[in-house]
């Protein structure tokens, strides 16, 4: 995390704009999300907390959630994500259109990092879980669901087979790589 330490948080997140730590269930969304935002000096907004009390029964009941169910939710984040640049939000985005409706409500610029796992390893994290009302039946049903976000260049993909703090090493780089950029694209005209 060298590289992301030398730079001061703020300059980070007004390199990148606000930040959503996607993917299905059990990938550690919270996890990484709640120490990005430690690292970043930025708020942590856990999306399951904005969900309707209608859509968490759904769940816990172990029926999927509709478009229809989860476009006020992905309004309320993107609302959340509007209001400042150093935002850490832990949201599903599973579908390119959840991703859209976000980068269209937020108006600003959203690095998404997407936590991929496999099947196998997805499942024994949820059947571990304890407290949360997301059941391991609905699994299947979220990767279903999910388009993976290849050729969206504001997507960096994480594998979740390691360590969290590697996780999060690999995200904080790629985030300092990318206010690099962005800096540096401020600084020359974008030429």
């Amino acid at each position: 995390m060298s590289m992301a330490a030398s730079r001061p948080a703020s300059e980070l997140c007004h390199g990148f704009g606000p930040v959503v730590v996607m993917g299905v269930s059990g990938c550690g969304k919270s996890a990484v999300g709640e120490r990005l935002a430690s690292y970043l000096g930025a708020r942590f907004i856990e999306g399951d907390s904005l969900h309707s009390a209608a859509n968490v029964e759904k769940m816990r009941s172990g029926i999927p959630l509709t478009d229809a169910d989860r476009w006020p939710w992905l309004d309320e984040i993107g609302g959340r994500l509007a209001s400042s640049a150093a935002t850490v939000v832990s949201c599903s985005a599973l579908k390119r259109a959840y991703r859209e409706r976000l980068r269209e409500v937020a108006w600003q610029p959203i690095t998404f990092v997407f936590l991929q796992g496999t099947r196998a390893l997805l499942a024994a994290r949820l059947g571990e879980r304890k407290g949360h009302y997301m059941p391991l039946s609905l699994l299947d049903s979220q990767l279903a669901t999910l388009e993976l976000p290849s050729g969206e260049a504001d997507v960096v993909t994480i594998e979740i087979d390691q360590s969290l703090e590697r996780i999060v090493a690999l995200a904080m780089n790629t985030l300092a790589i990318r206010a690099g950029r962005a800096a540096g694209e401020q600084t020359t005209g974008g030429n």
